[in-house]
């Protein structure tokens, strides 16, 4: 380090030399310039080695540097080993821990699990079980074959937690479950009671996690608590509505064979309004259980024994119908109604439940279909197995009776129009296929949404009316003796059928048809006023008069001179005069008593005595005018006068 004391050494050079420049200074210039040469020689030899000496430093420096990396490269190799040691060391503590995890899992849960929901309380109880479940899923995502054991374990411990669930669920529900007596809600027009708010918070847990314990696991498949509800709800409903099916049977039973069903005097009506009041309620307390996909499912499996009881009970009563079928129809047509009705209610509220209304309906439906027809034919049947007609042309009961069905049929109108649509219009005529309905490949009839249910009972009313009125004449003409007591006998049951429309809900319906009721009155006024052409026959005279004498004048009574005209006649003419008013005394006098013999309606025996009066009577007032003075008022000949065969006629009507 010489190199950095130049500039003192400089300056002592400089004062030793002050003194000889000062001698002269030519030399000392010299000297000065050599001084300086000499300085900057020494300094470079100086520059020349301290470069020596960094380029040796640069030299010892690099082979430093090389040996540093040389030492230090496999100090950082052996560094990142070391970290990913530690990352492998990191993971291997967490598998253990996992693989510890389930252990303390299943010691934990375990004890919660066995003690069940009662006693560990069900929040409690599904927390842990939700627990083992996730702890399970997790363990089946990693797959390590050392942990088959612990998920063995975990699987039956959750399959137990889930069946304690299930059991659980079940005795919830049976504390609710008691059969109630339906008659207090449906006479105090009460709804029927649902399952109280606990119960349904606690149910609707116990059915929300085991329908998303379901779908974390396999993904498909039926909650079991769907069954479970069920297998309670399902008995409770059979058991609540069992007393108002046995009352629709007991009902129907009849205390007098021969009694018409009356509306309304079945159970019937009651039994439903007990189904709807309790399955509305059902169908509430479901929807606030179970999800909106599984309603549906849900309400069907919980209603199917109490349908089957309905279908049941409805069987019974179509067997009891179709044994008393003339006079209980109308139970079948009401209760037609009333299924009808039930059905629309609850597929309206629900979206439910119709298929299996129409199917225990079905056989009850099918009775009131084919009932048509086989009404008409017992009409005919019970006609001709008549033992005999009534002598007096009295009417039958059998038309009372088959009128007094076509009223009563007017009270079931809606539900007989319903039929009427199916069957079409006149397919109850062939009995055939009302008895084989079932079987039957429906018609286009059957879909004829514009028929009208009305017009075709009033086809079919028309029709009962002829089979019974063209049965009837069949029977009596063979077994009434003379035109006139058939066709009383004809007029009197027309008459009632007329009056029975005209008095009753059915003039409406048939206020159109009404000349084809009138035409059998007709054809009976027409046979009984036959048999009194005879007495007007003798009515009927030639004018007799003397040749050359004036024909009589005709006109007014007043006008004729009974005795001039006698005057004119013969003897044998007058004979002739009185052995008319003889015959027609006689005749007359015979339909008489036999008219009065008759029995008829009070409207026939009008109808008739005044058709009987416009034929006889102006005959008589003209032949009485002309030959009455033939006995000169004794009355041998001539046995009435004018007014007093009028007083007749009057006492016929």
């Amino acid at each position: 380090m010489d190199h950095f004391n130049a500039p003192s050494e400089w300056s002592r050079w400089r004062q030793q030399n002050k003194m000889a420049i000062s001698l002269g200074s030519r030399q000392a210039a010299d000297e000065e310039a050599r001084a300086e040469v000499e300085v900057l020689n020494s300094r470079l030899e100086k520059t020349s080695q301290l470069t020596k000496k960094i380029q040796a430093s640069l030299s010892r420096l690099e082979s430093s540097g090389k040996s540093v990396q040389d030492a230090v490269g496999p100090l950082y190799g052996n560094t990142q080993k070391l970290q990913t040691l530690g990352t492998n060391i990191d993971s291997i503590l967490s598998a253990i821990e996992r693989i510890r995890q389930p252990s303390d899992i299943k010691s934990n849960e375990e004890e919660i699990i066995r003690k069940g929901p009662e006693k560990a309380g069900l929040a409690a109880f599904l927390s842990s079980i939700k627990r083992v479940n996730k702890a399970l899923s997790e363990m089946q995502q990693t797959n390590l074959r050392s942990n088959q054991q612990a998920m063995a374990d975990l699987s039956r411990l959750l399959k137990s937690g889930n069946t304690q669930l299930e059991g659980h669920f079940q005795r919830l529900l049976q504390e609710d479950s008691r059969p109630l007596e339906p008659l207090h809600f449906i006479t105090k027009d009460k709804p029927f009671p649902m399952l109280s708010q606990d119960k349904t918070t606690r149910l609707g847990l116990i059915s929300s996690y085991i329908a998303s314990s379901m779908r974390q696991g396999s993904g498909s498949g039926e909650s079991p608590v769907l069954q479970a509800y069920a297998s309670v709800r399902g008995p409770y409903l059979t058991a609540t509505l069992q007393n108002l099916a046995s009352a629709s049977v007991n009902t129907a039973r009849k205390k007098t064979p021969d009694a018409i069903y009356r509306q309304g005097t079945n159970g019937m009506a009651t039994y439903a309004r007990g189904i709807q009041g309790a399955f509305l309620a059902e169908y509430d307390n479901i929807c606030a259980l179970f999800s909106r996909d599984e309603w549906g499912r849900v309400f069907n499996l919980t209603c199917q024994g109490a349908i089957s009881e309905l279908a049941r009970t409805l069987r019974e009563l179509n067997a009891h119908i179709k044994a008393n079928l003339t006079t209980d129809c109308y139970l079948a047509y009401e209760i037609i109604e009333i299924m009808s009705n039930l059905s629309s209610t609850l597929e309206n509220r629900t979206g439910e439940l119709k298929p299996s209304f129409a199917a225990a309906l079905k056989p009850i439906r099918e009775t009131g279909k084919s009932s048509l027809g086989e009404l008409l034919e017992d009409t005919r049947r019970k006609i001709f197995n008549l033992p005999a007609i009534p002598t007096d042309g009295a009417a039958l009961p059998i038309t009372s009776e088959t009128m007094t069905r076509l009223q009563t049929m007017v009270d079931f109108l809606r539900p007989i129009s319903s039929i009427m649509i199916s069957l079409g219009d006149g397919g109850w005529k062939s009995t055939a296929a009302s008895n084989n309905s079932m079987e039957q490949i429906p018609s286009l009839n059957s879909f004829d949404v514009g028929a009208d249910g009305k017009q075709i009972f009033a086809h079919y009313s028309i029709d009962t009316i002829d089979a019974l009125l063209t049965s009837l004449e069949v029977k009596a003409k063979p077994l009434l003796k003379g035109k006139p007591t058939l066709g009383v006998f004809i007029a009197n049951n027309a008459t009632i059928v007329d009056r029975m429309i005209r008095n009753s809900d059915l003039q409406p319906l048939l206020s159109s048809r009404m000349s084809d009721v009138d035409k059998w009155r007709k054809t009976g006024a027409q046979l009984y006023t036959m048999a009194w052409r005879e007495p007007s026959t003798h009515l009927l005279d030639v004018q007799y008069t003397n040749r050359g004498s004036q024909r009589p004048p005709s006109g007014s009574a007043a006008a004729i001179d009974s005795a001039a005209i006698l005057k004119g006649l013969s003897s044998k003419d007058k004979d002739a005069v009185k052995e008319k008013f003889r015959l027609f005394n006689t005749s007359f006098d015979e339909l008489v008593a036999k008219h009065k013999a008759l029995n008829m309606e009070r409207e026939v025996r009008e109808i008739l005595a005044r058709q009987v009066q416009q034929m006889i009577e102006p005959l008589y007032g003209r032949f009485w005018d002309r030959y009455h003075e033939v006995d000169k008022g004794k009355g041998k000949y001539v046995k009435y006068d004018k007014s007093s065969i009028s007083g007749v006629f009057l006492s016929l009507g």
